[in-house]
């Protein structure tokens, strides 16, 4: 019933930047966290970024100081702003929702935007 809907993937050259955004709908109440994951070929899907209910984030290791996530958890929309974009970034960008924080467990996905890096 609830749908996260994402945009904002495409085609960019190295050095480049992109910004997905995900909004939910219906509006979920009392989410623990939004985040971002993402899937390349042939591997498994990885953490990018979360955001919590309180504001704090984290992130992969992989896109410290280029990726920075935002959002209104209340409002149930994220954004996801990638700088410096390397062709190790092409993967396919998934929305997530938590609806109780330290669940272990991702309750809504997106479909995915495909997000390629190339010159």
């Amino acid at each position: 019933q609830v749908q996260l809907v994402e945009s904002g993937g495409g085609l960019v050259q190295p050095g480049g930047s992109l910004r997905l955004s995900c909004a939910a709908s219906p509006i979920i109440p009392n989410i623990g966290f939004m985040g971002w994951y993402r899937q390349a070929p042939g591997k498994e899907r990885e953490l990018v970024a979360q955001i919590y209910n309180d504001a704090a984030t984290v992130y992969a290791d992989s896109v410290k100081g280029r990726f920075t996530i935002s959002g209104d958890i209340v409002k149930n929309t994220v954004y996801l702003q990638m700088n410096s974009l390397r062709s190790e970034d092409t993967a396919v960008y998934y929305c997530t929702v938590q609806k109780r924080l330290g669940s272990g467990v991702n309750d809504y996905w997106g479909q995915g935007t495909q997000v390629t890096v190339s010159s």
